[in-house]
């Protein structure tokens, strides 16, 4: 099996394309025009992951791609692990650890301080026993209406020991996902909110940033209720406007926020202290 680094090529985008439809076919959102957006265009750089080949067969392939953090109060990069695909033929015989030990290898030689990614019930338990994560906290998943962020200070702020630092290039590029489009408001309370469809009628999935984006271009809040998957950290204070628990009949899985640390120096976050939304990691 021979083991290369994972690349942004329209001929390695189409091979991924393919293994994903084989291997997911209900996530047709993977395609080679999601792939570059994802893969290529991120300006935080370009995907970090490996891939494993027999002859000119993708057997398989893991990425994560880097991004800006506040990680225990360190300006810091990060990688969000994402893409996982095993072709059925070639399963079984550990190479997605093989890749994903590798990946992290690579990422650490890059600088990145940590990789955290948002596992379901199923594939949580494979990425603590064998590949190191922490199991940080299931998110919140709450529907309702408000900004959601809390009045903070940048003494309470500083408090957050983990999220994504965004800047107006970052956060174009993220709304620009071309299978979900976000549009960016502002806040009654001057902060950052974005939101995308659901594919529900008058529901958004709804992100909050706890600071206005220098140079990004705001527009109306709209109306409607909103989803919230993530996590606000207790000392940010209660949350604002009306939020309700969403029935776990109505959820697919429960989604884990996990992390592992590659720099010894930045140290896994505290489960009550991290800020996450919607738009840090894949879900919308």
């Amino acid at each position: 099996m021979d083991i290369r680094p994972s690349g942004t090529t329209p001929e390695l985008l189409r091979h991924y394309q393919s293994i994903f439809a084989k291997c997911f076919p209900q996530a047709t959102h993977l395609d080679v025009n999601y792939l570059e957006w994802l893969y290529a265009r991120n300006p935080a750089g370009p995907v970090i992951g490996l891939d494993a080949w027999d002859g000119e067969r993708l057997a398989a392939h893991y990425a994560c791609i880097p991004a800006a953090a506040i990680v225990g109060g360190v300006a810091c990069k990060v990688m969000l692990s994402l893409n996982t695909a095993t072709d059925p033929d070639y399963q079984g015989r550990g190479l997605f650890t093989k890749l994903a030990d590798g990946t992290y290898a690579a990422g650490a030689a890059q600088g990145m301080a940590g990789i955290y990614g948002v596992a379901n019930a199923n594939s949580t338990p494979g990425f603590v026993r064998k590949l190191g994560f922490t199991l940080l906290r299931p998110l919140d998943a709450k529907i309702g209406v408000g900004e959601l962020l809390p009045e903070a200070d940048a003494a309470t702020l500083s408090e957050v020991q983990f999220r994504r630092d965004w800047d107006r290039q970052s956060l174009e590029w993220r709304c620009a996902n071309p299978q979900r489009r976000y549009r960016v408001a502002r806040s009654g309370n001057g902060r950052t909110i974005a939101l995308a469809p659901t594919g529900k009628p008058l529901l958004s999935a709804f992100g909050a940033l706890p600071t206005m984006i220098e140079g990004a271009e705001y527009g109306p809040a709209g109306f409607g209720m909103r989803l919230h998957l993530g996590l606000v950290p207790p000392a940010l204070g209660p949350l604002k406007g009306t939020w309700f628990e969403l029935p776990a009949r109505l959820r697919s899985s429960p989604l884990n926020l996990i992390y592992r640390a590659l720099d010894e120096r930045i140290t896994a976050p505290s489960p009550d202290a991290v800020l996450f939304s919607v738009l840090d990691f894949d879900a919308f």
